[in-house]
C-alpha cells in the first residue's frame, strides 16, 4: 500500500511501500506505534507513542494535530488506524500541511 514517510530531520517526505504494522514500526524505527487521524479525510499518521520520552530527533506538526518527535507513517485508515489502506494525501498536499519544528 502507498504511504508517506515523513523525516523532520531531513525535513521531507517521500512515498513508501507498506503492507503491515510491522512495516510500519520498521520505518520508524519502533513498536509502540499510535495513530493519529489527519485529513483528508480516511488518512492517518502513525508515530512512535513515545516520541517525547525517547527525546528523538526532529519535529513535525500537521496542521493542528500535536506534533511529533522522529519519523511518520501517513496512510490510509478508516478506523482509527486498525485496516491500512493507500494514503489519500499526495507528496506535495502532505508538504503544505507540515511545520518543521
Amino acid at each position: 500500500m502507498k504511504a508517506l514517510l515523513v523525516n523532520p530531520v531531513s525535513q521531507s517526505v517521500e512515498q513508501v511501500e507498506i503492507n503491515s504494522r510491522e512495516d510500519i514500526a520498521s520505518k520508524i524505527g519502533f513498536d509502540t506505534i499510535i495513530a493519529d487521524e489527519v485529513g483528508p479525510v480516511g488518512d492517518c499518521l502513525f508515530f512512535d507513542e513515545d516520541c517525547f520520552l525517547r527525546g528523538t530527533q526532529g519535529r513535525f506538526q500537521i496542521d493542528s494535530v500535536v506534533p511529533v518527535a522522529g519519523l511518520g507513517i501517513v496512510m490510509g485508515s478508516t478506523d482509527g488506524g486498525e485496516t491500512l489502506s493507500d494514503v489519500n494525501a499526495s507528496v506535495e498536499s502532505l508538504t503544505a500541511r507540515l511545520k518543521y519544528l
